[in-house]
């Protein structure tokens, strides 16, 4: 009886941090569509996702009860068996440098793939709508090379503009994190109109 309210309960708590997960996803999503014009949003976007992250961890873990003294704790993800593609990049980061607002400017991150299998890139994920990222779409072979290519816009930006996108493909560990910043310069006020 005892074993069974537990089992219960942990049913009960999963399903409490599924549905904080997905809240928490709305959330980020509805901020990045409404927020991406402004810095305040920007940081708050920043933070919800640092949040969202330990979430997925705890929850990612799940703990269950059964009667064997052997049990441990699930890890959250363990590195696959087998040969696995390695994503090398010649950077992870990039400096646009100073940019005039209204310019779209690119950048591409080249990698090799220096594993044992071919790689994927399954998504490739930025962290405002004013980035647009494209990738290789086929299969990297080993010894192989492909792209993400970042694409800023920066109409509606000014100042300093720190970006990341977020790359999951079927390499260890997953997700690669590749990052920009350009400083913004704004259009001169003049010409545009009264001043916001």
């Amino acid at each position: 009886m005892h074993r069974n309210r537990r089992f219960r309960d942990e049913i009960i708590n999963e399903e409490i941090m599924k549905t904080a997960y997905r809240l928490m996803m709305i959330v980020v999503l509805a901020a990045v569509v409404m927020g991406c014009r402004d810095r305040a949003a920007e940081k708050r976007i920043a933070e919800l996702e640092s949040r969202l992250a330990q979430i997925e961890n705890k929850s990612a873990a799940p703990t269950t009860a059964t009667p064997a003294a052997t049990t441990t704790a699930t890890v959250p993800e363990e590195k696959p068996e087998g040969p696995l593609p390695v994503a090398e990049f010649e950077k992870l980061e990039h400096d646009f440098g100073t940019v005039n607002e209204g310019q779209k400017v690119t950048y591409d991150y080249k990698f090799k793939n220096t594993g044992q299998a071919p790689m994927i890139i399954q998504t490739a994920q930025p962290s405002c709508g004013c980035t647009v990222p494209t990738w290789s779409k086929e299969p990297v072979p080993v010894g192989g090379s492909g792209f993400v290519r970042a694409e800023f816009d920066t109409n509606g930006k000014s100042g300093i503009q720190n970006k990341t996108i977020t790359v999951t493909a079927n390499t260890w560990p997953k997700v690669t994190t590749l990052r920009f910043k350009a400083m913004v310069t704004p259009k001169a006020t003049g010409a545009n109109g009264p001043v916001k």
